[in-house]
């Protein structure tokens, strides 16, 4: 009888303890799994994470106006390899931030220029699939018959856009930019 009583609360803490590293141990492979294809950064010091966008993303989310934050010198795909990504951004607006205005239902944006000017409104077509100039399959979009600009995520807060946006970075080899909503 006394061994019955010291042996049955053994045996419920040894099943209860496997329970718990089982899942402990599902837990940390599910987050490893989720966090394979994210690659981190900092812009103005704030950390945030990119993940390339799976599958066709909706048009309606590139809406609005959305300043930049960061720009990387390279392609995603650099960027997503670089251990240490820097933000070399510096903003050449005297007064307010360089934003790009985007107006789906139209399928016009403003590129990227100083929130106290105003751009002239470009036409394009928002694609997803196989992206001309990097010969990935992705969302993206076509203007001036032959621009394209790679949109690698965006977020209700983020957006994360590849392409040859601000001729100041583009020449020194920026190619990533990230952006902030405004509104």
């Amino acid at each position: 009888m006394k061994t019955l009583k010291i042996a049955v609360p053994l045996m419920l803490t040894f099943v209860l303890s496997s329970c718990i590293v089982s899942t402990a141990a599902k837990i940390v492979k599910t987050t490893a799994k989720v966090g394979y294809s994210v690659v981190k950064g900092s812009v103005q010091g704030v950390s945030w994470a990119v993940k390339k966008a799976e599958g066709k993303i909706s048009e309606d989310r590139i809406d609005g106006t959305w300043k930049v934050v960061g720009v990387y010198n390279g392609t995603y795909e650099q960027f997503s390899q670089d251990e240490n990504p820097a933000n070399n951004f510096k903003s050449e607006c005297s007064a307010g931030m360089e934003v790009i205005e985007f107006k789906s239902k139209r399928e016009k944006f403003a590129p990227v220029h100083c929130d106290s000017d105003k751009e002239e409104m470009v036409k394009y077509k928002f694609k997803f699939g196989k992206n001309p100039s990097t010969g990935n399959k992705e969302n993206y979009l076509k203007y001036n018959s032959s621009n394209y600009i790679s949109i690698i995520d965006v977020t209700s807060k983020t957006m994360v856009l590849e392409g040859n946006l601000m001729q100041s970075y583009a020449f020194a080899g920026g190619k990533l930019y990230m952006f902030e909503k405004v509104k």
